[in-house]
């Protein structure tokens, strides 16, 4: 009954710098993880110039097409939106998505963000699962107020410790979100079990800075892995975390 579940920031489906279009390899690569559940960010929903730039763009948008075949449910939400596209967070799942929504909390307009939240059915609880993919802002303030309405969210919409998923680009290379976030949720970092801190992520050929989390309640995390090196590097410029999740309900 454990459930494994990845976070990615898939860079829009290039390589680091954009120097080459790889959304391809992304696919292979994802699949070889077996997760259940993949929270993505920096997913491109549509873009009119790549499409007609690349001839073996994906026909469909990112999400469906790194879905294919592997996992039967998605939910996107489209937060940057400009004149050819859009781009934004994504849930793939092996499980029945039961409701999703996008919350815009976007601190500025030049930079679009928000907050994908789904209530998913998973056999091992009798209420649904509430999973969110976050990719959160670049400057500190911005940070902290996302932080606040995501729990303010949380604490509206799954109260009472129901089991609560929420993983993501946080930016947050100062780890402000444990105190902003985890003590007010009651939520455990998959990584600090195994390492003590948040994984080590970006960049992905080397990574140095704590941007990723994976932080969960009413689970036991049994492992957690950071998936870099060269192979990873030429994909996105974060690396990928994945875990696995054992229930406690």
């Amino acid at each position: 009954m454990n459930l494994r579940i990845c976070t990615y920031n898939i860079h829009k489906g290039f390589s680091q710098f954009n120097r080459r279009m790889v959304v391809h390899e992304l696919r292979d690569r994802l699949r070889s993880l077996d997760v259940d559940l993949v929270f993505l960010q920096e997913v491109q929903g549509l873009h009119l110039g790549h499409a007609g730039r690349h001839h073996n763009w994906p026909a469909s948008a990112q999400h469906e097409f790194l879905a294919e075949d592997a996992w039967q449910q998605t939910a996107y939400g489209g937060n940057a939106v400009y004149d050819h596209g859009h781009h934004g967070n994504a849930i793939l799942s092996r499980h029945l998505i039961l409701s999703a929504d996008n919350q815009d909390v976007s601190d500025h307009r030049f930079e679009r963000r928000g907050l994908l939240h789904c209530e998913v059915e998973l056999p091992a609880f009798g209420q649904p699962v509430h999973c969110v993919c976050v990719h959160l802002g670049l400057m500190g303030g911005s940070r902290r107020r996302q932080m606040e309405a995501l729990a303010e969210r949380m604490e509206r919409l799954a109260p009472d410790g129901a089991p609560l998923i929420i993983a993501g680009d946080f930016n947050d290379w100062r780890n402000r979100a444990d105190d902003l976030l985890g003590r007010r949720l009651g939520l455990t970092e998959a990584f600090h079990g195994v390492r003590g801190v948040p994984a080590r992520s970006f960049p992905s050929r080397l990574p140095m800075f704590r941007l990723d989390r994976i932080y969960v309640r009413g689970f036991k995390v049994r492992d957690a892995r950071v998936h870099h090196g060269p192979a990873w590097a030429g994909l996105s410029d974060h690396a990928a975390l994945t875990a696995e999740l054992e229930p406690t309900g």
